[in-house]
């Protein structure tokens, strides 16, 4: 590198290279993600995207690209609710929801009045944090 010049247009180039990766890749998980578009379709789409790469980017943005941004939503929904429902199952049931079940089971005439009580107190000590432990938030 010569010049100041010379650093310039090496980092703008850089640069353009970058991101044009971030969008074929954007692109191409787009494209997979779309169960709408046919093998062939997708095969077309991916070779263009290597022939002539900005141009075929730049029409695959402005033709798809409101779907794009609804698969993307989409997407983004079902990792939430995933997730949500993991935390749910991992975080098991609450006191209130065992001793609710317990007395059921108490007025149904399953458990005692004793298996009740030792249930209840069962279900309050593990929603009470020990000695020395930080309540969870």
């Amino acid at each position: 590198m010569d010049s100041f010049w010379d650093l310039l247009w090496y980092t703008i180039i850089v640069f353009a290279f970058v991101a044009y990766l971030l969008v074929f890749f954007l692109i191409l998980t787009d494209l997979f993600r779309d169960h709408t578009v046919s093998g062939l379709g997708k095969a077309v789409w991916v070779i263009a995207l290597i022939l002539i790469p900005f141009f075929s980017a730049l029409l695959y943005l402005i033709v798809r690209g409101q779907d794009m941004a609804i698969r993307a939503r989409e997407a983004q929904l079902a990792a939430r609710h995933a997730t949500d429902q993991y935390i749910r199952q991992a975080a098991g049931r609450s006191a209130v929801d065992q001793i609710a079940d317990a007395k059921a089971l108490h007025e149904s005439g399953a458990i005692t009045t004793v298996e009740f009580e030792q249930l209840q107190t069962r279900a309050l000590e593990q929603d009470t944090p020990g000695r020395g432990e930080m309540p969870s938030r």
